[in-house]
């Protein structure tokens, strides 16, 4: 078969899909990528990926782009003919699912999060869920990364039960992020969040929750990992500063940063499946994280990390000064239990096992 992933972010796909690609090539079928060519394009073409590059604005809302979106696809769909298409991401989901079902190919969606526009009543979401349900309605079957976005597709009518396929996240390469000693402390406490540094992310209750840290003279600090929205690069300045925050970019190959952390944290609003949690509990590190769906399954709440309160300073700030004050020793073995969390439910392979048992 040849089959197209239609997805917004090539860094993406290689990073979250690599695994998946590697078995379809095995199979014998031919792999194609409708997405924007950016980070990650040599690797792609290394495993045998053609790409195609569509232009997509990931967050803003502009139906005349977003028609423009949905003809894009549609055209390369028609000269491609490919015999599947896998959608990711809201967008090609939703136009990439609607140009599927007007080029008569059989696709699958994958529901990666929900974003902002299920978070609350009103408009938007009303909009969202008559476009998804109208883009979804020929799926093969659509994929979800946690139950409670699978229970609300299916409960407010937007997909049939039947249609559902719950996958535990992307999974984890457990080779990749292979189980690393932990580090001594003797030279601070290293906290490390990775993700896109913005509101929606709980980017503001750890920057509040570390500053509460370093006035009670904590020897702790933070390293930050990836892009960030303009309106915090005052902040990111004043805090690097401030002596307790290393902000270091977008990163390629996140290892090592896990590996020199002590404890990762995610105070994530919402999430499909947050793979930086896995990631970085499949390396012996300890995560504290929102107990949300798309967070709360990575973590075993007092045994490998720490649960807290979206959208909580005060509570995000009490678990990072419990995890301050436990003994070395008690923060490893929380490392060595999130590793073994990952063995047992988000290893890769079970996940490409049960998708590729959906696909063909």
């Amino acid at each position: 078969m040849k089959i197209a992933m239609i997805i917004n972010s090539s860094s993406g796909l290689y990073n979250f899909r690599k695994d998946l690609i590697l078995r379809m090539i095995a199979d014998g079928h031919e792999v194609i990528a409708l997405t924007p060519i950016g980070e990650r394009e040599d690797q792609l073409k290394d495993l045998g990926v053609k790409l195609i590059n569509t232009e997509i604005n990931r967050r803003g809302l502009n139906l005349l782009h977003d028609f423009s979106l949905y003809r894009q696809y549609k055209k390369i769909l028609n000269k491609e003919k490919p015999d599947l298409a896998i959608t990711y991401t809201i967008k090609p989901n939703i136009y990439g699912g609607f140009a599927c079902r007007m080029c008569k190919i059989k696709y699958v969606g994958n529901i990666t999060g929900l974003g902002t526009a299920f978070e609350g009543s009103g408009l938007l979401r009303n909009v969202a869920t008559v476009l998804n349900k109208l883009a979804l309605k020929k799926a093969k079957c659509v994929f979800f990364e946690n139950a409670e976005n699978r229970d609300l597709f299916v409960n407010e009518g937007i997909i049939k039960k039947e249609q559902a396929v719950l996958l535990n996240g992307a999974g984890v390469n457990l080779e990749h992020f292979s189980y690393q000693p932990y580090p001594k402390d003797s030279q601070g406490f290293r906290f490390l969040f990775m993700g896109r540094v913005m509101k929606e992310k709980g980017i503001e209750e750890l920057f509040a929750s570390m500053q509460r840290l370093k006035a009670e003279e904590e020897k702790c600090t933070l390293d930050l990992l990836g892009s960030f929205e303009d309106k915090y690069e005052d902040q990111i300045k004043q805090y690097e500063k401030d002596g307790w925050l290393r902000f270091h970019g977008y990163q390629t190959d996140v290892r090592s940063f896990i590996s020199d952390s002590h404890c990762f944290v995610l105070p994530s609003y919402h999430e499909g499946m947050a793979n930086t949690n896995l990631e970085s509990a499949a390396m012996g590190r300890p995560v504290i994280t929102s107990n949300i769906s798309g967070c709360k399954e990575a973590v075993v709440d007092g045994v490998s990390g720490f649960l807290c309160e979206a959208k909580n300073a005060d509570d995000l700030y009490v678990k990072m000064k419990k995890i301050l004050s436990m003994k070395n020793q008690e923060r490893e073995q929380m490392g060595k239990n999130g590793r073994k969390h990952m063995e047992d439910m988000f290893d890769k392979k079970m996940v490409v096992r049960k998708t590729i048992e959906h696909l063909y």
